[in-house]
This record gives C-alpha cells, sequence and structure tokens, in this order.
C-alpha cells in the first residue's frame, strides 16, 4: 500500500521529511496570506494609496487567484504528482513576494497579490494529500494537525516580524523563507499511492469530476460548507474587529493586529488538541461539532459584549480562534473523502473555495446591513446565525471518514 522500502527506517525518515516541509511550507503560506493584511495600511499609505478602498480591492483580487490556484494545482497534483505542486505553489509565492517588496504603483501591488494568491492556493491541499497516503491511518490527523498548527503560527511570525522591520523587508523575508524550503526539497519522496495510479488507465485530475454525478457533488459540496464559519470569523469578526469595537462601545480602540495575533495562537492549540481528540473518540464528525458549540457560544459573546475592555475582546478572539481550530482535520476530511485519482483537486480546492466564498459572505453582510438601518453589530449577527446553521447542517450529513483506506478510485 505504501511505498516499498528496504528497511523500514528509511520509510519513517519519508514522513517525518513530509510532515516538516509540509508544516514549514504551509507556516510561510499563512505568514504570506496575513501578511497583507497586517501591513495593508502603511503600505498602501507610503505608496500614497487608500487603505481601506484599495485595500478591499487588492485583497479580493488576491482571493481570486487563490481560487484560480486551487483549481489549477488540484488539477497539477492528480496529472503530475503531489510533489510538483508541493515545489510549484513554493516558487511561485516566494517568488511574488520578493518581486512584492519592490511594488511603486497600485497595478503592480495587486498583480504580484494575484500571483501570490495562486501560489498559496497549492501549498496546503498537496501536503495534505502527500501526508494523508503516505502515513498510517491512526497517524493521519495527528500528522495533520501537527501541519496546521506549525503553518497557523506563520501569522504570529508575521506580526511580530512586522513590528521590527519595513513592509518591503517583511515581503523579503516571506520570498525568501520559500525558498529555503525549496533547498529541503532533494530529500522527500512522491506518495506511493500516487506512483502506483500512475500506472493505471484512469481519469486522473478532472476537476469537473466533482461536479458530476450529483452524489460527488454534494460530498463536495459539504466539505466546503463546514468551512463557511471560519473564514467569516477571520474575514469578519476579527478583520473588522476595529469597527464592531466602537459599535459595542468598548472602552479603549481595538487593534486588529493583536485580534489576529490572539486569534492565531489559540487556533494553533486548537488545531493540535483536535488531531488527538480525533483519535481519541475516533471520528472526524464529533471533534469537529465540538468546536462548531465551541465558537457559537464564543460568537454568542462577541456580539453580547457592551463597553466592556479591550481584553475581554481579545480574549474573546482567542476563543473564536480556538474554535476555529479544525481547518487540519477540515482539510483532512477534504482528502479522505475523495479517491486517489482526484483526491489532490478536491483537497486543493476545498480551502480555496472556502478562502474565495469570503467576497460572497461580505457581500452578504453589506446587504444586510444596508436593510438593517446600517445596524453592524444586528447584521454581523444574521450572517454568523446563516454561516454557522449552514455549517452543522453539512456536517450532520456528512460520512464518517475516520480511518478509511484512502486506496481507492473515483469512476
Amino acid at each position: 500500500m505504501f511505498i516499498k522500502t528496504k528497511h523500514h527506517h528509511s520509510h519513517h525518515h519519508i514522513i517525518s521529511i513530509a510532515v516538516i516541509v509540509g508544516a514549514l511550507g504551509y507556516f510561510v503560506d499563512v505568514y504570506d496570506l496575513i501578511l497583507f493584511s497586517i501591513i495593508r495600511k502603511p503600505s498602501l499609505t507610503e505608496l500614497g494609496l487608500n487603505p481601506v478602498i484599495d485595500g478591499e480591492n487588492i485583497l479580493s483580487i488576491q482571493m481570486i487567484g487563490l481560487l484560480a490556484g486551487g483549481i489549477l494545482w488540484g488539477v497539477l497534483g492528480d496529472k503530475r504528482g503531489r510533489l510538483s505542486v508541493l515545489f510549484g505553489s513554493i516558487l511561485l509565492y516566494s517568488l511574488a513576494n520578493i518581486g512584492n517588496g519592490f511594488v511603486q504603483t497600485y497595478s503592480q501591488y495587486a498583480l504580484l497579490r494575484f500571483i501570490a494568491g495562486i501560489g498559496l492556493a497549492g501549498e496546503l491541499g498537496a501536503s495534505i494529500t502527500l501526508v494523508s497516503e503516505l502515513v498510517s491511518k491512526e497517524q493521519r490527523g495527528i500528522c495533520t494537525s501537527l501541519i496546521a498548527s506549525v503553518g497557523l503560527s506563520g501569522a504570529i511570525a508575521a506580526y511580530f516580524i512586522k513590528q521590527e522591520f519595513n513592509w518591503r523587508v517583511c515581503y523579503f523575508i516571506g520570498g525568501g523563507m520559500g525558498l529555503l524550503l525549496l533547498v529541503l526539497r532533494a530529500s522527500i519522496f512522491e506518495s506511493g499511492m500516487f506512483a502506483k495510479l500512475k500506472q493505471m488507465e484512469v481519469k486522473r485530475g478532472n476537476f469537473f469530476m466533482l461536479f458530476n454525478p450529483r452524489e460527488r457533488f454534494t460530498r463536495y459540496l459539504k466539505c466546503i460548507i463546514i468551512g463557511l464559519p471560519s473564514w467569516f470569523v477571520v474575514g469578519i469578526l476579527i478583520g473588522f474587529s476595529d469597527k464592531f469595537g466602537k459599535e459595542l462601545h468598548i472602552t479603549e480602540p481595538i487593534d486588529v493586529g493583536k485580534a489576529i495575533l490572539f486569534f492565531y495562537v489559540a487556533g494553533c492549540i486548537g488545531d493540535i488538541i483536535i488531531g488527538f481528540l480525533s483519535n481519541a473518540l475516533k471520528s472526524r464528525k464529533k471533534p469537529v461539532f465540538i468546536y462548531f458549540l465551541i465558537s457559537s457560544v464564543c460568537m454568542f459573546l462577541y456580539f453580547n459584549q457592551n463597553g466592556g475592555s479591550a481584553n475581554v475582546m481579545y480574549g474573546i478572539c482567542a476563543g473564536l480562534g480556538f474554535g476555529g481550530g479544525f481547518w487540519a482535520i477540515f482539510v483532512t476530511m477534504a482528502a479522505e473523502q475523495f479517491g486517489t485519482n482526484i483526491r489532490a483537486t478536491a483537497t486543493t480546492t476545498v480551502p480555496n473555495m472556502v478562502r474565495g466564498s469570503l467576497p460572497l459572505i461580505i457581500i452578504l453582510f453589506k446587504w444586510l446591513r444596508s436593510v438593517t438601518d446600517n445596524n453592524y453589530v444586528m447584521s454581523g449577527g444574521i450572517t454568523a446565525i446563516i454561516c454557522m446553521s449552514l455549517a452543522v447542517i453539512a456536517l450532520y450529513f456528512k460520512k464518517e471518514s475516520f480511518g478509511k483506506d484512502l486506496n481507492f478510485l473515483e469512476v
């Protein structure tokens, strides 16, 4: 089932390197994904652009890049192999970030964030697909949790690096870290399942297979909807926490960078715990239900703050981060739901479809504000209830995939 190695020892060596490179790749990935949000104001102000309007536009352009990249790398992952995507995507976003350190105009900035978005889309799906196929059923949840928690600490790094360096240097650091990773590339092996798959006459990486037949499409859709609450929280509750702080009459102004920091620190812890919890409960679904419950309680507390202190707000952001720390299991579930010939396509597009749904969630949020006479808090609350309800329903109807043998094909 796995790569036939003469010594069992070398197989473990391959796995640990795959996990390490996957984790470090995701670390740089998250660093770059969050970096723009953290240095948006200083960088756009210095270029004489509008941090709010131009910032929203550039963020949307980056998200469109993620959507396009998700499909591109996913298909390549099933056609050319998991590894070529892992390295191709790291190379692309590293070069884009180095270029980003040199930008002078809006169009250069937007173009490079778009290219970076395409690159950032491939890394996580490819590494989780690779690791899911390499490790035993028992270790799968733990290894992918490890990748996610190391990865999320990239956001924490971005926060502290921004305190020390000019925004251009922050981009150079991101690109440099990515290029360093490529030096590690020589020592990873392609997943054995994919190597076997290459020898068969079977349709590989056909993106449209995910939409047909209906059963497979609903399976795909459920994978995506489960992730909605986490990006609603990141994009709206954390991303605009300064604005919500004002609306909720919080005594001090809220620092978005600090809210992001608390959110991701707790997210790292949540992501490690859920891997072990999943093994203990012998389930993928039950731990996610528990995390949904934690998120819901924290959302309730978030909207019911009235004139509290900033520290309470940061505490609630940490709670939201912990509850949102099911990302590792969420992507692993996607890998487990689909056969080897379309697994990379599914696993790579699912998280990017969720990221790409953020503009739609923002449209809903804006529409609700126009209907409720610009009641920011109420609109946010209704959006939260909609996202969470959809996710709970999708999770309830999803098949359990814990301990599933991944050596199967989709026809």
